[in-house]
């Protein structure tokens, strides 16, 4: 049997540290499982690993794309199978998963239905409506063309209103039916650690994090990436916040501080998510030993 071994939790709680050190127990690659740092434009502000973490252990699906291409949860989940299935598990028995984005995590281990690539025209008239008029006349249309998925969204994420009116618009058919909920049977064991610090300790680091980002350039990488902010992989934390400052919309400080409660923010929400997940099994990620034995022992049981 081989094993896929996944170090989630919340940004800054010390996956990737723990990822590398369990990948050299191993003798083993990791496959990233971050949304963002597949994109090769986006290094400082997704906290790519360093060079030298990169060449201790082997990482996929770091900086392999362009923030121009588009690229979804289902994509990632049928090329990290193919990875693991062609290759990976050829040479281990056991592989490391390591990142906090839930969608592309949940995809592998429970399967993504297939969703239509967008129109990027009509998502692009269906956000241009949002900047407009706000959230109302998309709840309406979402009501008229897909009743059953308008029972269960969110109706204040406007992000997943759009997505839903978009794909109804141009297939024609209501977003539910496409999503078929059904868990792919997968050839491999999968394993989930849990990593997180208690609230106050998560909550320096992170703010931590974001000043040893603007020290090492964030600015100047967001400000490269400023003509391309229309696009669906730049809006994202650190980055929307530094274009609001380039349109004068904010201060450089106002915008930093902005970016620390935006990824608070964001971790209480991926904390939530996978608070949700019975198999998931939680450590604080200093505490390898106790990781380690617990990996072996469902790998050995």
């Amino acid at each position: 049997m081989k094993h896929l071994i996944i170090i989630t939790g919340p940004t800054a709680s010390g996956k990737t540290d723990l990822a590398v050190t369990l990948a050299e127990h191993f003798d083993t690659e990791i496959i990233s499982a971050d949304s963002r740092q597949i994109f090769k434009e986006m290094r400082i502000g997704t906290a790519v690993p360093d060079d030298e973490v990169l060449h201790r252990v082997k990482h996929h699906f770091i900086q392999t794309r362009s923030v121009k291409e588009y690229y979804n949860a289902f994509m990632y989940e049928t090329e990290v199978i193919d990875l693991l299935e062609q290759q990976l598990f050829v040479n281990h028995d056991v592989v490391i998963m390591c990142g906090g984005s839930m969608m592309y995590v949940d995809a592998v281990c429970n399967g993504i239905d297939l969703i239509p690539d967008p129109d990027m025209e009509v998502r692009n008239r269906l956000w241009q409506q949002f900047e407009n008029e706000g959230i109302e006349p998309l709840r309406q249309q979402l009501l008229q063309l897909d009743p059953d998925y308008y029972k269960i969204c969110d109706l204040n994420n406007h992000k997943r209103i759009i997505k839903a009116l978009e794909v109804s618009i141009q297939t024609g058919k209501p977003y539910s039916s496409f999503r078929t909920g059904n868990k792919k049977q997968r050839s491999f064991s999968i394993i989930k650690i849990g990593v997180n610090y208690p609230r106050e300790i998560l909550h320096q680091r992170i703010n931590q994090r974001v000043d040893k980002m603007i020290g090492e350039g964030l600015l100047d990488e967001a400000q490269s990436l400023y003509s391309l902010k229309h696009l669906n992989s730049l809006n994202t934390v650190g980055y929307r916040e530094l274009f609001d400052f380039f349109d004068n919309k904010t201060s450089l400080e106002t915008a930093v501080e902005l970016i620390k409660r935006n990824t608070r923010r964001y971790a209480r929400k991926q904390i939530s998510w996978f608070n949700g997940d019975n198999d998931l099994v939680w450590f604080q990620p200093d505490k390898v030993d106790d990781i380690i034995n617990y990996c072996n022992s469902k790998i050995i049981g």
